[in-house]
């Protein structure tokens, strides 16, 4: 696929006021960038007008915006593979995807205008039976198991990794490793949802997916819509450094997915899927 458009910058320099004790000083802040973007898709069919559907508006980190994109679209199952796409077209708050017939496109699933935030990636999406209906019904479960002690290292490296992160304090990740503990892939973003789908699309565009022999690493909390976006994903091993909601849990279950929660370098909570860490 052809990627055309300029790379934005995802942080700024703001001149703030810095108050510690008694010390008020001016000084100039690194933040990361909050813009809106508008993803639309175009469906060149033989024969057939050309289709334009605008499918989402989301609030995100810019950069990375084609992988945002692809992710999304995929998790939300209206693409499956990367053939699909023949170009990429971006402008500053705005991406367009051109799409082929190659593969089958369900237009009922774009019916729907989707309207995603920072902190909602499928806002309306209240049961786990709307998943059943997208998910790819090749995914099969595998049987591996991870040593419990290389769980808890994988914090570490995911913040190790983090550049953006390190410069504002104000971005989610979300990291791929092997079952080495190998990282593959760190998106970050504003939005902890985004930053799935950006690290998701990375996958598809290269196809990596389904990645149903690699481990996820969750910044935050481990919510419903980043346990729906790893099943999607085929991904079949969660873990996050926060709490995981009670959706979240039964999603898990639902696919048998290990989900673990409040990982950290000492300890760590497994809320499914025991049997796939080694002891």
């Amino acid at each position: 696929m052809v990627r055309i458009g300029a790379d934005v910058s995802s942080i700024q320099h703001k001149s703030i006021v810095s108050v510690s004790g008694n010390e008020i000083t001016e000084i100039l802040d690194t933040v990361a960038v909050e813009e809106p973007l508008e993803i639309a898709i175009n469906i060149n069919e033989v024969q057939l007008p050309v289709i334009r559907k605008n499918i989402s508006i989301t609030m995100r980190t810019p950069g990375e915006d084609a992988d945002l994109a692809l992710g999304f679209l995929f998790t939300e199952g209206i693409l499956v593979a990367p053939a699909q796409v023949d170009s990429i077209q971006q402008t500053d708050n705005g991406i367009t995807l051109f799409l082929n017939t190659s593969k089958p496109i369900d237009l009922s699933k774009i019916e729907r205008h989707f309207y995603t935030s920072s902190s909602c990636g499928v806002c309306g999406k209240s049961s786990i039976a709307s998943i059943k209906t997208v998910r790819p019904k090749s995914l099969k479960n595998q049987i591996f198991q991870v040593d419990k002690d290389l769980i808890k290292s994988l914090p570490a490296k995911l913040k190790l990794k983090q550049s953006t992160f390190h410069n504002t304090g104000g971005l989610h990740a979300a990291g791929i490793f092997d079952l080495s503990g190998k990282l593959i892939y760190l998106k970050e973003d504003v939005g902890r949802h985004n930053a799935l789908d950006k690290l998701i699309g990375a996958a598809f565009s290269t196809n990596l997916l389904p990645l149903d022999n690699h481990l996820l690493l969750l910044s935050g909390r481990a919510s419903f819509e980043l346990i729906q976006k790893g099943a999607m994903a085929g991904i079949q091993f969660v873990m996050s450094i926060g709490a995981p909601s009670s959706l979240a849990i039964e999603l898990a279950v639902e696919f048998n997915i290990t989900l673990v929660g409040f990982l950290s370098e000492h300890r760590y909570n497994i809320y499914h899927g025991a049997e796939r860490i080694k002891f």
